[in-house]
């Protein structure tokens, strides 16, 4: 039985300027580069099945950093695979935001946009290689609302090197004067080949970090905002359905230099090198074949990452296994943070997740 597959992800490469945490793949646009890319991409797209996603997700780098005409090849590319969506995301930073893109948006059913606040720190933002001010964030979700986008969602990063807390509380203040119904807060991982890594920054003290993360979580519940993953919060209706693909461990399919897929047992990872992108036949870098029982912890460590959690009733039809059973020594040693409500396995303490995972690892 072919599986089917809902989520797709696109990855656009290019950026403007490259931030100085930044370790995706990614390269400063170029038009002739560019170009090359979006054929390759083209020709990608056409060696899939003719499938029909309920949610895309146009991510990068920073896909508005193409130009009009690209964006609208890439649209264009992907509308016949937009019958059934549901949910049509696209990543955009402020500066590189403009009537014009907006406008393709809405011609090809983007309804989602997801954006790059990270702090309203302007010495923060000079230290990140950001460029933009708060004044631009606002200034673009207006643009935005007035032309009938409103599922806005800013990414605010914490744990920046000098940050202190006074800085996240104004930057989360400034973030919730926009009234943008979703935020994802990251804490930042600072990586040896990122310009931050390169420069020898480090993170925060982790006692900072960690009263940081619950400054977060207590202020944006009060403004009614649910925390229904573990960095990411919601007004009611406006969780990201594509990201939710991905918790609930449902199969999705990666195209573009850097991309991942997971379809069935598999998981495949597409080169990062732009040129080998464009000009190899064979752009697949990484092949893992995933046991039953690699599947059955991914499944769990990504479930429990919600407020949802884990269905005991589907997993245990997927995986032909009693959870409870096959855990039973995992979930009893942490029966003080797990519990188990309208069959489903939930973690009440989700900042204490990474050493409750541990235990289930077999």
């Amino acid at each position: 039985m072919m599986t089917r597959i809902k989520h797709l992800y696109i990855h656009v490469p290019f950026c403007k300027s490259i931030c100085s945490y930044c370790d995706f793949c990614h390269r400063v646009y170029n038009k002739d580069l560019s170009d090359k890319w979006l054929k390759r991409i083209i020709k990608e797209f056409k060696e899939c099945n003719d499938e029909q996603y309920e949610t895309i997700y146009i991510g990068g780098g920073t896909p508005t950093s193409l130009t009009d005409q690209q964006l609208e090849k890439l649209f264009k590319l992907i509308k016949t695979h937009t019958n059934k969506v549901k949910e049509y995301s696209i990543e955009v930073n402020p500066e590189s935001l403009t009537f014009n893109k907006i406008k393709l948006f809405n011609k090809y059913g983007i309804n989602r946009v997801s954006m790059g606040l990270q702090s309203s720190n302007d010495r923060l933002l000079k230290l990140m290689n950001r460029h933009h001010s708060f004044g631009d964030v606002s200034k673009a979700c207006k643009l935005l609302k007035d032309n009938g986008i409103d599922n806005i969602s800013l990414d605010i990063m914490y744990s920046i090197p000098t940050q202190t807390m006074n800085d996240l509380i104004k930057t989360i203040d400034d973030a919730l004067s926009l009234k943008v119904p979703h935020l994802s807060l990251y804490s930042l991982t600072i990586e040896e080949n990122t310009v931050f890594g390169k420069k020898g920054y480090t993170p925060l003290d982790e006692e900072i970090e960690a009263d940081m993360y619950e400054y977060i979580i207590d202020t944006l519940k009060k403004n009614k905002y649910e925390y229904y993953e573990i960095a990411n919060f919601a007004r009611k209706g406006y969780e990201s359905k594509h990201n939710l693909g991905y918790w609930r461990y449902e199969d999705f399919r990666g195209l573009g230099c850097g991309s991942s897929s997971k379809i069935g047992s598999i998981r495949y990872d597409k080169t990062k090198d732009i040129n080998k992108y464009i000009n190899s036949k064979d752009i697949i870098e990484t092949t893992y074949k995933l046991s039953k029982d690699d599947k059955m912890f991914e499944n769990i460590m990504m479930s429990l990452r919600t407020l949802e959690g884990l269905d005991i009733y589907k997993f245990n039809k997927k995986y032909n296994v009693d959870i409870l059973d096959n855990y039973k020594e995992a979930i009893n040693k942490n029966k003080r943070n797990i519990i188990i409500k309208e069959g489903r396995l939930i973690v009440k303490n989700r900042m204490i997740l990474n050493s409750i995972l541990i235990d289930f690892l077999k």
